[in-house]
């Protein structure tokens, strides 16, 4: 080999020569641009989610891992997220398998305070009515953009306003559909202080949001011991698909509750889920390269996201309005809101409308209730879907 062969491999071995992809013959306008500058747009959709979770703060924890994932999965020759790559091994063991998302549910119900739900059930039904914009979005996906069942499935749980079941959900039915419906997920959680006040508010009177509740009675310890087992026997009997994401709950909060494994709580509240939580943001981003988010898919997975989002919100004011109507003690619609499973962020945007209506209208643990029964609900319906798709 001559010296000008050799600089030519060497030349085609750098990420210069390889960035942007010769001409495809079959391709026109945009299709032909999205494939042959693909990589260098992803790189410049990875910055800018960068951006949102570092400068504005969407959701950092996720979204930073998520960007850079994706950054080192458009490098051109590198394969990271080849089977055998880097991220390519852990997104095997630990997306695919579906191990992540239910120890990140372990972390989060090592962290959750069912009191607020114990200490007033019926706002369990918010939580339950938000459910409903999972199956809207869901039918809309199926009958009207064309997607297969589990690929609507997988697009509908975004409504539940919870990033692990939805990557739970998707790897389990549509893995192709990744990378962009894990982005919408996080990127509308992140968004719920935007995006729900705007519904609420129009979905009530400024009577109805001065609404103030009564005071929420204690909670026994006793109470909190009992409830994720009792969770955990309902899902047994009725529904044992969900028991996966149920269970990893349950087990998470009996650790809290139970007050003597201690150490084995803090570590599901601290050090585990966030080892996991960078695990799990780096192998979604691995699906972040051009040839699987530069799709029209994508495009319709966000619209879908922001309408299951929205519809979930919607429904759990409308429910809140009518239960406030049956009830002998007063309900604000606005803890509606928080059926969707944003814990905490959710509840305390409840709380600021709330405040700024009247202030003397401390929503925060009133509208706790729905919250972490959208959590429960979430993992139900994920369930449901899982079911009907199987």
């Amino acid at each position: 080999m001559n010296i000008t062969d050799s600089l030519q491999s060497l030349w085609q071995s750098t990420g210069i020569a390889n960035m942007i992809l010769p001409a495809n013959p079959d391709l026109q306008g945009a299709e032909q641009i999205l494939y042959q500058f693909g990589s260098p747009i992803m790189i410049l959709v990875c910055l800018f989610l960068l951006w949102l979770g570092i400068k504005k703060q969407f959701e950092p924890l996720l979204l930073v891992p998520i960007a850079f994932g994706g950054l080192l999965s458009n490098i051109p020759l590198a394969g990271i997220a080849e089977p055998t790559g880097f991220l390519g091994i852990i997104y095997e063991a630990g997306i695919h398998q579906g191990i992540f998302p239910l120890i990140i549910f372990m972390g989060v119900g090592a962290m959750t305070d069912f009191g607020p739900l114990l200490a007033n059930p019926k706002t369990a039904l918010l939580g339950g009515a938000a459910q409903f914009g999972i199956f809207g979005a869901l039918l809309l996906a199926l009958c009207v953009f064309g997607f297969t069942m589990p690929q609507a499935a997988s697009i509908g749980i975004i409504g539940g306003a919870d990033g692990p079941t939805s990557i739970y959900v998707t790897s389990k039915l549509a893995p192709e559909l990744l990378g962009a419906i894990a982005v919408a997920a996080y990127s509308y959680m992140a968004l719920v202080p935007v995006i729900q006040p705007p519904i609420m508010k129009l979905l009530t009177t400024k009577a109805e949001r001065q609404i103030e509740m009564t005071q929420l009675r204690e909670v026994s310890q006793r109470e909190k011991i009992v409830f994720p087992l009792l969770v955990l026997g309902l899902c047994i009997l009725l529904l044992p698909d969900a028991c996966p994401l149920i269970g990893a709950l349950a087990f998470g909060n009996l650790c809290k509750e139970s007050g003597v494994v201690e150490r084995l709580s803090k570590t599901l509240q601290n050090e585990l889920i966030n080892i996991v939580t960078i695990f799990l943001g780096l192998s979604v981003g691995s699906k972040l390269s051009a040839s699987q988010f530069l799709t029209i898919q994508t495009l319709f997975i966000l619209i879908l996201g922001i309408v299951a989002f929205g519809l979930a919100t919607a429904m759990g004011v409308i429910f809140a309005k009518i239960m406030n109507k049956c009830s002998k003690t007063p309900i604000n619609p606005l803890i509606g809101a928080a059926g969707v499973s944003a814990v905490p962020m959710a509840a305390r945007v409840v709380n600021k409308v709330g405040l700024e209506y009247n202030q003397n209208n401390y929503l925060l643990m009133h509208a706790m209730g729905p919250n972490v029964s959208g959590v429960i609900g979430s993992a139900v319906a994920a369930g449901v879907l899982l079911a009907l798709c199987h």
